[in-house]
């Protein structure tokens, strides 16, 4: 049914499309409409954050013809003789347009030699040409090329941004997210838009009510709802009750019972990392409501309840009641921070969540 990936299906294809990085495309459209361009442009950002779809745009938006746009895939070719050969092709005059774009993604995979010859034809560019490289690891680029570009450092998307993008792209498609499965999704896709995308694509292509027999014209007829429960199910995302539980044991100080969370999760196979990163986000939710409620609960005009399930709510609700001891408050939070630096390095993954939950609760 999804043939085509939604992340090329819902790539943007003008300015306006661009979500979370208007601080560039604000610059961008400046300098087209003074006709101010640059020959050299660097975009830094993490995947998925829309580096290669905004150097299209202004490739675009600049008169260039496809004709006369060239994209290189520095990871394929990183050698020497790829950048002779593409020192080449900038002498040659445009076919049909003013100029000709060069799109290098993933720059920094380039070898030193091949900088060499790069930096030459950035020192002495000719005046129909423009380069827009771009990538994820700025720190590999030589600082000679860097000082001959205009920089510009794209943000990972919100967790807002991608949760309304995601219920955007599921209505199209003939599915409707609840709050509960677009949150998880958005904390799946860490920031990319292009992961978030492929993760949604996964829960579309299979979800039960996709799977054969096909009530032909089903979908379109209504929309499928697809719940948070379906989400964990097909993407393997740690469920909602070992979350709960886990923070649950904090409030009620009871380490059995977070204990025996942290394990069920270990059992499952689960990514701890991601784990711990819901369960911290949940906590977060939690101290806000202990400390400002009214944030939360639709009290104020621009209250954030649409950010979260009505499950949700009504159990961190609750949990703050029960939490006569006071538990749920920053030093909890950071101790699970710190916890969250470590997991990479734990030869045991889910010894830094049974430690963070022992210090918390005292038992030392």
């Amino acid at each position: 049914m999804h043939d085509l990936a939604l992340y090329r299906k819902y790539r943007p294809i003008s300015f306006e499309e661009v979500l979370g990085q208007d601080h560039i495309v604000k610059v961008l459209e400046s300098s087209v409409e003074t006709n101010k361009v640059s020959h050299a442009y660097l975009f830094v950002g993490s995947r998925g954050t829309g580096k290669t779809s905004v150097a299209r745009i202004f490739a675009s938006a600049i008169g260039v013809s496809a004709n006369d746009l060239y994209e290189i895939d520095a990871a394929s070719n990183r050698g020497i003789e790829d950048v002779k050969l593409l020192r080449d092709g900038v002498r040659v005059l445009p076919f049909d347009s003013k100029y000709k774009v060069f799109i290098i993604d993933e720059v920094h995979m380039l070898s030193k030699d091949a900088w060499g010859a790069l930096l030459k034809t950035l020192e002495e560019p000719p005046k129909h040409v423009i380069f827009i490289l771009a990538t994820t690891e700025l720190q590999k680029v030589p600082e000679t090329i860097i000082s001959r570009c205009q920089v510009f450092t794209f943000k990972k998307a919100s967790d807002t941004a991608l949760k309304k993008m995601l219920m955007d792209v599921a209505k199209a498609e003939g599915f409707e997210l609840d709050v509960g499965s677009a949150e998880l999704l958005a904390i799946l896709a860490d920031g990319s838009f292009r992961d978030g995308l492929g993760e949604l694509q996964k829960v579309l292509n299979f979800h039960p009510t996709l799977r054969p027999p096909l009530d032909k014209g089903r979908v379109g007829e209504r929309s499928v709802k697809i719940t948070r429960e379906d989400v964990e199910s097909i993407t393997g995302a740690p469920k909602t009750t070992l979350v709960n539980n886990f923070i649950s044991s904090i409030a009620e100080k009871n380490i059995e019972k977070g204990i025996l969370a942290v394990q069920t999760a270990a059992e499952e196979n689960l990514d701890m990392r991601l784990y711990l990163k819901l369960i911290i986000e949940k906590f977060r939710l939690a101290i806000i409501l202990r400390y400002a409620p009214k944030l939360l609960d639709g009290s104020l005009p621009a209250g954030r309840q649409g950010d979260i399930s009505e499950a949700d709510l009504k159990f961190l609700q609750e949990l703050v009641k029960k939490d006569s001891g006071g538990m749920l408050r920053s030093p909890a939070i950071s101790t699970l921070l710190e916890s969250y630096q470590d997991i990479d390095n734990a030869f045991i993954a889910e010894l830094p969540l049974e430690l963070a939950l022992i210090k918390i609760l005292g038992e030392n």
